[in-house]
């Protein structure tokens, strides 16, 4: 056993660790990374759904509908006049919006003028709770490389700035001074795609000239109005450490880049959205006392951005959800995740290796305990699915599992593992299946190529149903023969017998000639072994009726087998050299199954069990088999005399009922010693029961001369 299991944990280290080895070293290096981004789209685009905080963000997008009505109702091309976005303020204002954010840089003068961009921040003004686009780079053109002194810096202060992750911006390209100076907040628009292209993380905030520069989500949140629905302003301070940006109540955890990993809500369309022409068209109608096309009640409290979607305005982005999403509504699942305060998080890089490196032994350990071929690739297959399991068990608890470094190591260690058991199991596998297949059931067989330790000497006391069987008179019959005949007749009648008595489960001992010594309950157990020994002989008897008309015509004799069965404990194991041995079996129950088989000539009877395998069968199973009670007898060796049964098949006992009946009538007599009334009883059966003419002819000369200490038992003086 101890070897065993040495052999088990040497074989799961082996391949588990090298299966983790090729896994990581990839994914160290970053080869994995683009499969397993694909991995997490198809988890984003099965499993996204809407958060507490989804029904309170609103979308104003410009489309292409708004676009076209623009041109057709008022002549307006693009770009549009910026008054017209003091309707969607208005609106929004009056409607008593949480905040109103602009996804749109307002980067140079109105062409329609410096009272254009003047009706814009008066109406920005009136509305305080407003947000507005500006654009941090990371390039050595465009903007200016400083903060420029007439716009507002951000209003919050972030406690351990020094140790921000993300690389600091160089440009700013901020909205007109007049604008920003009447915006409550400004945030940043600019994206990081991940290296594949797809947006699926964003930064809260970026650092330029020493600022925190809130991301335009995150400028939503820092702009929120006090209301109803949001009775306290959002907090002013944050705290960053390494664990992430902690704002207020709220924790946003961060990667090495300082990006947040966004959990998307759905597809497009997810947020609540409405043409920016029927929010200007409703802002129209109520101010010339019309109906709205649009209640104002539907956002009141709401979170709005307004931002663009039609494809002319090149603001659309990938993203696992979809190739084409607003960049606005990437900002507003932003704002989704903070207010909601679910944002996703990578698994740390320590907890993923551990997972690789648990998955890999775990692989490993099984292919180590299931050599098999066959169940071995089916165990492997399974559970290649247990690092899809844990990714979207993760994805639900709001983590990101990897899943392509773990399934590596998985489909790794299947190989190794069997690659292993192949090189290492293969060759003792086909030597143990060729020299034992002829004398074990195909089950022994399995045990023994599951654990080999069992082939060393050695043995274990343990209950067997023990087989003895001979053919009668075989000696005579076999000097008639050639050797080529005589052997094909044993191998025809030893394949008929071995096929049954493997079949009930029992393993053969050994062949003796025409001798057939088996076992039952070892190696393996079989609770009912008694009932299985039994119901073999029966089997094997009517086996041999079948084949007798073919028998006798290849050696002119009709031939019939004799069989013992005893019940007992014996020691059974591996016995022999250590360069030769056996699985046998030795012990007193062993050699009175051995004497049952010679009794069977004295009784003219050809299966005969003792008294232990009755008990035996009855405490073992609920099935019965039809037995007759032979007699006592004392056999060589035993001091004790020892009860004998002959087993009958079903239909042959009900057939004699009622001479089995008189049998039993006769034999009570005769344990009795009234020698004249048992005689009588058996002469009636004697010319068609062998057992009963010997009974007879027994009483016939025990009433000629009485015993004088009579116990009923017959005392064989042959073995």
């Amino acid at each position: 056993m101890a070897v065993h299991v040495a052999k088990v944990f040497r074989q799961t280290v082996i391949t588990g660790l090298a299966a983790t080895l090729l896994a990581l070293l990839p994914w160290v290096l970053g080869y994995w990374e683009s499969w397993e981004a694909k991995t997490w789209d198809m988890r984003v685009s099965r499993l996204a759904a809407p958060g507490p905080a989804t029904e309170d963000i609103v979308l104003v997008l410009l489309d292409q509908q708004s676009l076209d009505w623009g041109q057709e109702q008022s002549g307006l091309s693009w770009p549009w006049p910026r008054e017209i976005y003091t309707a969607i303020i208005e609106f929004c204002r009056r409607a008593e919006a949480a905040s109103l954010t602009f996804d749109v840089l307002f980067l140079e003068p109105s062409a329609y003028g410096v009272a254009d961009d003047a009706l814009l921040a008066d109406s920005l003004r009136s509305f305080d709770a407003t947000a507005l686009a500006l654009f941090l780079s990371r390039t050595a053109t465009g903007g200016v490389p400083f903060w420029p002194e007439d716009i507002p810096k951000p209003g919050w202060e972030i406690i351990g700035l020094e140790s921000w992750p993300g690389n600091v911006a160089t440009r700013i390209s901020p909205p007109r001074p007049e604008l920003a100076a009447a915006a409550g907040v400004l945030g940043n628009v600019q994206l990081q795609p991940d290296p594949d292209g797809v947006f699926r993380r964003m930064r809260p905030l970026d650092v330029f000239d020493g600022h925190a520069v809130p991301s335009l989500g995150m400028a939503a949140f820092l702009a929120t109005a006090k209301t109803p629905h949001h009775p306290d302003h959002p907090p002013k301070t944050a705290k960053l450490d390494r664990h992430g940006l902690t704002l207020g109540d709220r924790h946003i955890s961060l990667d090495h880049s300082g990006s947040a990993i966004l959990r998307f809500r759905g597809p497009s369309g997810t947020h609540t959205a409405y043409s920016a022409a029927a929010v200007i068209q409703s802002e129209i109608r109520l101010r010339e006392g019309a109906a709205a096309v649009i209640d104002p009640d539907e956002l009141r409290g709401k979170h709005v951005f307004f931002g663009f979607s039609a494809p002319g305005l090149f603001d659309l982005r990938p993203t696992p959800i979809s190739g084409v999403y607003p960049g606005v509504e990437i900002q507003a699942t932003f704002l989704d995740n903070l207010l909601s305060d679910d944002f996703m998080r990578d698994l740390p890089r320590p907890a993923t290796a551990a997972l690789v490196l648990s998955l890999g032994l775990l692989t490993g350990l099984i292919l180590a305990l299931w050599r098999a071929p066959l169940i071995g690739a089916l165990a492997g297959v399974a559970l290649l699915g247990l690092p899809v399991a844990l990714a979207l068990l993760g994805y639900q608890l709001g983590w990101w599992v990897p899943v392509v470094a773990p399934e590596m190591s998985v489909a790794g260690a299947v190989v190794l593992g069997l690659l292993y058991n192949y090189t290492t199991e293969g060759r003792q596998r086909r030597f143990i299946k060729n020299a034992f297949q002829q004398y074990l059931s195909p089950q022994v067989i399995e045990q023994l190529i599951a654990d080999p330790d069992k082939l060393k000497l050695g043995g274990e006391r343990k209950v067997l149903s023990i087989f003895f069987s001979d053919l009668q008179g075989f000696t005579s019959i076999s000097e008639k023969l050639d050797p080529e005949a005589l052997t094909s007749l044993l191998n025809d009648y030893l394949t008929a017998m071995t096929e049954i008595i493997q079949d009930e489960g029992g393993t053969v001992d050994k062949y003796e000639g025409d001798a057939i010594i088996a076992f039952w309950n070892a190696p393996l157990n079989v609770q009912d072994h008694a009932l299985r020994a039994v119901r073999a002989a029966l089997r094997c008897q009517a086996r041999l009726a079948e084949l007798r008309p073919v028998l006798n015509r290849r050696t002119g004799h009709d031939l019939f087998m004799r069989i013992g069965i005893n019940t007992g404990p014996a020691v059974v194991g591996n016995m022999g050299s250590h360069s030769r041995f056996d699985y046998s079996m030795l012990g007193d129950a062993v050699n009175l199954a051995a004497r049952l088989e010679g009794v069977n000539k004295q009784f003219g009877t050809f299966t005969m069990i003792s008294e232990a395998t009755r008990q035996a069968m009855q405490a073992q199973s609920g099935e019965v088999i039809p037995l007759r009670e032979l007699g006592r007898v004392a056999v060589v060796g035993r001091r004790e005399p020892v009860t004998v049964h002959e087993p009958l098949a079903p239909e042959d006992a009900a057939a004699r009922a009622n001479d089995l009946k008189r049998f039993a009538e006769g034999l009570a007599a005769y344990y009795q010693g009234n020698f004249q009334y048992a005689g009588e009883l058996f002469n009636t059966l004697a010319d068609k029961d062998s057992v009963a003419a010997r009974y007879a002819h027994a009483c016939l000369e025990l009433t000629a001369s009485p015993p004088d200490n009579w116990d009923g038992v017959w005392v064989m003086s042959s073995k």
